[in-house]
Parts: C-alpha cells; sequence; structure tokens
C-alpha cells in the first residue's frame, strides 16, 4: 500500500519537474541538437511531401470510371509538343560537336563519341523503361521521367568537365523516353477509326523534335554560345512538367494486379513469336529508318563540299524542308491513314521514299533541288509508313501496348544506327551517290518486306485472304474491332465499390473476350483473367449464367 502511494505521489512531482523544466529551461537543453532519429523524421517528411506534391492529381484529371477524361485535341496537341521537345534532347549536341570540342579542350574525337553515349542510353530507356508502361500508371511514371531528366540537365548546363557531361548525357538519355510512352497511350484513348489522325500529331511532333533541335542548336550557338541552348532546353522541360502536371489525366494501369518485370520483358519476344504483323512492321520499320538517318548525316559533307559551300547556319536550315512534310501528315493521315489498311498506306510511303532517294541520289550533287526534294518525300514517306504500322501492331493486344511499341521501336532505332554507319561509311569510300544508292537498296528491301505477306492474311506469307484496300468501319488495322480495356477495369471496379462483384466481372469478361489479342500476349495478363475466372467460378452464390460466360 505505501508503495502505491509513493508511486502515486511522485507523478505529480515528476509533472511539476517537467512545468519546470519547460518555464525555466537550462542551457543546455536550448543549445542541444536534435537527435538522428527526429533529423531522420523531419527528412522523410520532406521527402514525403515532395513526393506528394509530385504525384499529386488536380480534380479535373482524376480518373473517374462513370466520365472517363475525353482524349481532346488540345490533350493530342500537349502529347505531341512534349514528345517534341523531350526527344530534341539528343540532337542538341550534333551541330556543335566542334564547339563543344573547343571549350572543353579536348579532341573532337572525343567529343564525338556523346551523340554515341546518348544513342545508347535511348537504346536501354526503350528497352527497359518503355514496357514498364504496361505495369505502371502513365500520369505519375510520365511526370517522374521528365522531372528528373530537367533537373538532372542542371548538370549540363553548368559542367566544364567532359566526363561529367558526357555521364549525364548517358543518363538523361535513358530517360528521354517520355514521347515512347505517350504513343502506346494515344493508341489505348483515341477511336480505332481516328488512331492513324491521333497517332500522326505525336509522330509528327517526335521527329519535328529531331529537326528542330539542329536548327535551334546551330543558330544559337553560331550567334550566342551552346550553353544558352542547354539552359533553354532546361526550361523547355520543367515547362513541359507543369503542362503534364496541371492537363494529363491520371488514367489506370493498363494490368493493375501486376507483373513479373523480368517475365514481362520477356513476353516481347513471345508477342513477336506469335503476331506475322509486328515483325513484319519490325522488318519495314528497320529498312525505312536507315535512309533516313543516311540522309541526314551525309548531307552535312555534301552542302559543306565543292559545289555548294555552304555555312553551318544554312546547313541547318535544311531541317525547315522536313518540317513542311511533318505539318501536313495530320491532314494527310486523317484523308487516307485512317481511311485504308495499314499495308496499303506503308507501300504508298514507301512509293514515296524511294523517289525522294533516287531524285536526290543522283542530281544532288549538280544541283541543290535534288536533296531539298528528297528531304520533303523521305521525311513524308517516313512518316507515312511509321504510322500506317502502328495503326497495325497497336491492335495487337490491346494490354501490352508498351511492350508491342518497345519491339517497333527498337528494331527502328537499329536502323538508325545501321543507317547512320553504313551512309558514313559509303560516303567516305564512294561519294553521295554510294551512300544513295544504298539508300535505294534499304527501301527496295522494305517494299519487298511489304510484298510477302498481304493486309488480311493472318499467317506469316501469303495473299489468298484478298487485296481489298478499305478498312472495315471503326477499325484501326482494318479488321479488328476493338472494345478499350480501360473500360473493363473501370465496369470490375465501378461494381465492385457498389458491392456486386458477379456482375462487374461479368462486364469485364464480355470486355476481355470482345477484344482480339489478349491471348496473344501470352504475358502475365492472360493469368490475371484465369485467375478472376477461377475465383469467381468457385465462389459460393456464383449463378450458372456467369459460370457459362466463363467457360
Amino acid at each position: 500500500m505505501s508503495g502505491e502511494m509513493s508511486a502515486d505521489e511522485s507523478r505529480p512531482s515528476a509533472i511539476n519537474n517537467e512545468k519546470e523544466g519547460l518555464e525555466n529551461p537550462t542551457p543546455s537543453s536550448i543549445t542541444s541538437p536534435p537527435s538522428e532519429d527526429q533529423k531522420s523524421v523531419k527528412e522523410r517528411s520532406l521527402g514525403r511531401r515532395f513526393w506528394d506534391i509530385l504525384t499529386w492529381t488536380p480534380p479535373r484529371c482524376r480518373w473517374d470510371p462513370e466520365k472517363p477524361p475525353e482524349f481532346s485535341m488540345p490533350l493530342n496537341i500537349l502529347f505531341g509538343f512534349a514528345g517534341a521537345f523531350t526527344v530534341a534532347n539528343l540532337y542538341y549536341n550534333h551541330p556543335i560537336l566542334n564547339i563543344l570540342a573547343h571549350d572543353f579542350n579536348v579532341p573532337y574525337v572525343k567529343v564525338s563519341q556523346i551523340p554515341t553515349v546518348m544513342q545508347a542510353g535511348y537504346a536501354g530507356g526503350l528497352l527497359f523503361l518503355c514496357p514498364l508502361g504496361d505495369l505502371l500508371k502513365r500520369r505519375p511514371f510520365v511526370l517522374i521521367l521528365v522531372f528528373f531528366t530537367a533537373t538532372m540537365w542542371i548538370g549540363l548546363c553548368v559542367t566544364s568537365s567532359l566526363a561529367v557531361f558526357t555521364a549525364i548525357s548517358f543518363i538523361t538519355a535513358i530517360t528521354t523516353v517520355t514521347p515512347q510512352l505517350m504513343l502506346p497511350l494515344v493508341g489505348d484513348l483515341a477511336p480505332p477509326h481516328r488512331r492513324a489522325a491521333a497517332l500522326s500529331i505525336v509522330v509528327a511532333g517526335f521527329m519535328l523534335g529531331i529537326l528542330v533541335a539542329r536548327v535551334i542548336s546551330g543558330t544559337i550557338t553560331n550567334y550566342i554560345s551552346w550553353r544558352v541552348v542547354y539552359w533553354l532546353s532546361l526550361g523547355l522541360q520543367y515547362f513541359i512538367f507543369v503542362l503534364l502536371w496541371l492537363f494529363m489525366p491520371d488514367y489506370p494501369s493498363t494490368n493493375p494486379d501486376g507483373m513479373n518485370y523480368f517475365r514481362m520483358l520477356f513476353s516481347i519476344l513471345q508477342i513477336l513469336w506469335k503476331s506475322p504483323v509486328l515483325v513484319q512492321s519490325c522488318v519495314i520499320g528497320f529498312f525505312t529508318s536507315a535512309p533516313f538517318t543516311a540522309y541526314w548525316t551525309t548531307l552535312t559533307f555534301l552542302l559543306a563540299s565543292p559545289p555548294y559551300q555552304y555555312s553551318s547556319l544554312i546547313i541547318g536550315l535544311f531541317a525547315l524542308i522536313g518540317i513542311a512534310a511533318m505539318l501536313l501528315s495530320p491532314f494527310y493521315a486523317r484523308r487516307v491513314i485512317d481511311r485504308f489498311v495499314p499495308l496499303f498506306s506503308v507501300v504508298l510511303g514507301e512509293g514515296l521514299a524511294m523517289i525522294g532517294i533516287i531524285i536526290g541520289t543522283y542530281t544532288g550533287s549538280s544541283t541543290v533541288a535534288g536533296p531539298i526534294i528528297q528531304a520533303f518525300l523521305l521525311d513524308m514517306g517516313l512518316q507515312t509508313s511509321q504510322i500506317a504500322n502502328r495503326s497495325a501492331i497497336y491492335a495487337i493486344a490491346p494490354k501490352a501496348r508498351n511492350r508491342v511499341n518497345t519491339a517497333f521501336m527498337v528494331s527502328t532505332f537499329c536502323g538508325q544506327l545501321v543507317g547512320t554507319a553504313v551512309g558514313n561509311h559509303l560516303y567516305a569510300k564512294g561519294g553521295w551517290i554510294a551512300s544513295g544508292s544504298y539508300s535505294v537498296g534499304s527501301i527496295g528491301m522494305a517494299l519487298l518486306a511489304c510484298a510477302v505477306r498481304g493486309p488480311w492474311q493472318d499467317g506469316w506469307l501469303g495473299w489468298d485472304k484478298g487485296w481489298k484496300i478499305t478498312k472495315t468501319a471503326g477499325t484501326a488495322d482494318g479488321r479488328t474491332e476493338e472494345k478499350s480495356h480501360l473500360a473493363a477495369k473501370s465496369h470490375f471496379d465501378k461494381a465492385k465499390e457498389n458491392g456486386d462483384t458477379e456482375k462487374g466481372l461479368v462486364q469485364a469478361i464480355q470486355e476481355r473476350n470482345t477484344g482480339e489479342g489478349i491471348e496473344d500476349t501470352a504475358g502475365q495478363e492472360e493469368e490475371n483473367v484465369i485467375r478472376e475466372i477461377k475465383d469467381v467460378e468457385e465462389a459460393p452464390g456464383t449463378s450458372n449464367s456467369v459460370r457459362g460466360l466463363t467457360r
């Protein structure tokens, strides 16, 4: 009893002591630094606050399954603008390598490694980051990549070390893949019968960034400094981040149940194995992209030599010719590509490219009109081919569009590397005509790839399914009626919220069953569907009608 009393009596004393300590703090209590735990909590809270701001979604951009955000023309243009000045990061250094060598006080051969390093980084991003678009929610993923790239870009603006400049260039190139995440998203959102027109705006932005970067960089460096170019790029990237943060809707993940990352990468090979149309598009993309880079690389050598001997500023302005072709592509896509089967539009594009290359190659040494015509028709043909091919391949596996796009872009990127290497080598050996003749042969191989398989063919070879060139109404590839997998997810999630899981699963399964290509992915998402079906079959109280639907 006395022990209890002493314990009780000690409490007021302890409280009083605490009050006295607060009212009359000792010097040690004032000056003592915060503990390591307090610092850790503070740092975590600051980091958490920053993360919450970065990933916060404005109310008008939040996903509502009852009223999904509409894919509008302003949003389409925003994606095109963001793609243009994101991919431009890879090309600002191309026309100013000699200036960089002078400012960093190193031989030209060391600076010439920067474009190669950035291309290697971009290839790594294509292969290892882009497939994550099938797993993660696109809005936070894109915002994080853009913000990270912009923040790292500060180092390029201020460093005086070539080694640091090269390393940061490699890192930022890896994360400069947001345009390749936006293209499959446009494939998800645009109506199938308008998909080519919507894709053409983003593809035009992508190509615009490649060419405008050279014009901006060469012009500003000629009159001011190359660092101004990089500071301008920094401002544009943060501006893009702000625009996307304010206006990009928060679309749900196409595979919300998650997937094994390495199995997801392996599924790209499985999709290729099962999809003749994707393999055909990849081969065409490889042989079509090679002449593009071969032309723009060797054009500088031609125009800087007799009989032209143009300045670097005038040579850079040749990119404006390609821009003219890009501005026309959305109108062309709406009138032609959206109306005819993709293979027909691909052949038209290859034909335009072939005509331009022949004219430019065999007249370019005597008249500048040849390279001008080649620039316009080559760019127009390349865009036509790429947009039409994407219209075809995005119908293969609606829930695996990022992986499909990865396969297509890796093959296209390999073609660009081959075109640059072979074009430069042949120009050094035989001049402009030798390099151009290689481009003629490359387009010839693309046309041969078009010829081996018809637009209505299910297998790898043949034309026995017909020669019709007009699309079936409401389709992107001419034959596949698509249903939005986002709509399927919305039915299921909304029904679960209302406590009617069975009804929601019925609607989701119906959506999935009507979308051709789900089984073609041979990946984790098929297992997710099977697991859901099995769960609903075994659930007590499941109706026979649902069990019949799931079988």
